[in-house]
């Protein structure tokens, strides 16, 4: 059975409101990215003990700390990031949390990308060295203007790295606003690598984000395909339907809701169970 989640600071700054309306939908996910317009990674001591009462009184886990680590230029110093890395790792244990985002580095618009292999790949193993020794996994996520952008670097990224604790997060509509059909031209080279599903769609000509199977996300191809090959994990609801910026995005409590009835109703749809 297939277990929903979502990054609930789209729904609200506020951690109460957050978790009031994930329970309602009837999750026992989320995926913690901010509180009180704070990412987790900033939360102080206090906030993340606030943070995990507030959770606990509404039976709520955390599928996954959405980190920004890897989210700065890939010329940027990078051992302070390592650092915030393994604070990362800390937060994830502080919420019983096994799976963290991340993302290959910023690459700087009209550069070419593939000049900086060498050292994305650096900076990845060292971050895959972070998660196994906090027992943790990494989840790199595809995103526009990263290295990791396109299903060619992601694959690369994850087969070079070849780490346990570094595997994939799909993002249908990330893919689409780079120019590519994620089931036909994506799918079977990450499949072997994948570990985690983000809801989103997007349309191919625009680039506007749009709720589950109303865009060009081919989410319907994918989430049959999963469903044959066996597929068991975390879909978590990222809808991105009023706004989106580098580190996030918001929806609001009303167009949260039709994000989670948009994908639920594909799942119905297909006969697939989920909790």
């Amino acid at each position: 059975m297939w277990t929903l989640s979502g990054f609930s600071d789209e729904i609200s700054p506020d951690l109460q409101e957050q978790c009031e309306l994930v329970s309602r939908l009837g999750l026992s996910y989320l995926e913690f990215r901010s509180a009180w317009r704070t990412n987790v990674l900033d939360l102080d001591d206090d906030q993340l003990a606030r943070a995990r009462q507030i959770l606990d009184s509404h039976g709520l886990k955390v599928s996954s700390i959405g980190s920004p680590i890897g989210k700065i230029r890939i010329d940027e110093p990078f051992e302070p990031h390592v650092a915030r890395a393994q604070h990362a790792v800390q937060v994830a244990h502080h919420f019983g949390a096994r799976y963290i985002r991340v993302f290959s580095f910023f690459i700087s618009p009209g550069d070419d990308p593939d000049v900086h292999r060498d050292e994305v790949l650096r900076r990845m193993r060292v971050l895959a060295q972070v998660a196994a020794e906090g027992d943790v996994v990494m989840l790199h996520e595809n995103e526009k203007e990263i290295y990791g952008d396109i299903p060619r670097r992601c694959v690369d990224i994850l087969e070079s790295v070849g780490s346990p604790n570094l595997r994939a997060a799909w993002d249908a509509a990330n893919f689409v606003q780079v120019g590519v059909r994620p089931f036909t031209e994506a799918y079977a080279q990450i499949r072997p690598l994948l570990e985690y599903v983000q809801i989103k769609d997007a349309h191919l000509a625009t680039g506007e984000v749009v709720a589950a199977g109303r865009g060009d996300g081919e989410l319907v191809e994918t989430i049959r395909a999963l469903r044959a090959d066996g597929f068991d994990g975390f879909f978590s609801l990222e809808p991105h339907l009023s706004q989106a910026h580098a580190l996030g995005g918001f929806s609001g409590p009303e167009l949260f809701t039709e994000a989670f009835k948009a994908f639920t109703g594909l799942l119905q749809a297909e006969g697939i169970e989920y909790r």
